[in-house]
């Protein structure tokens, strides 16, 4: 099988030895996305609702970059330092993706890089 590497400079660059995204067997593999600014590469500023923001514009810029959309997400799988804001990624995870929603995993997690409190990665048909 191959695969294709999906890249686009509207999404933050990949800060480890990894690809934004991988097309193969027709479907795209969205690799985790935290709440970087694509311009800076830096933690967006705000609370948490505008990190889960940033997180789903940057999985939904990685999706165009491979003529995609997130309402092609089979399967998105949430990574949460915290999960009192399990709510917060529902209501606007809601405004990102149509129904019917993708499947998807929420998972508590003790850290993440860059001292973010949220990331999420996708797999899209396509």
């Amino acid at each position: 099988m191959s695969k294709q590497v999906i890249s686009t400079a509207q999404a933050p660059a990949a800060i480890g030895t990894y690809s934004q995204a991988i097309r193969a067997g027709g479907m795209v593999y969205i690799s985790g996305q935290i709440p970087l600014d694509p311009a800076t590469g830096q933690l967006v500023a705000g609370d948490i609702r505008e990190q889960i923001h940033q997180v789903f514009r940057n999985l939904a810029a990685v999706a165009a970059a491979a003529g995609l959309g997130l309402e092609q997400a089979v399967k998105v799988t949430v990574y949460l330092t915290d999960l009192g804001h399990f709510a917060a990624v529902n209501e606007i995870m809601a405004g990102y993706f149509p129904q019917p929603f993708p499947a998807r995993a929420a998972i508590g997690v003790s850290a993440l890089p860059k001292g973010a409190a949220v990331e999420a990665d996708a797999i899209l048909a396509g």
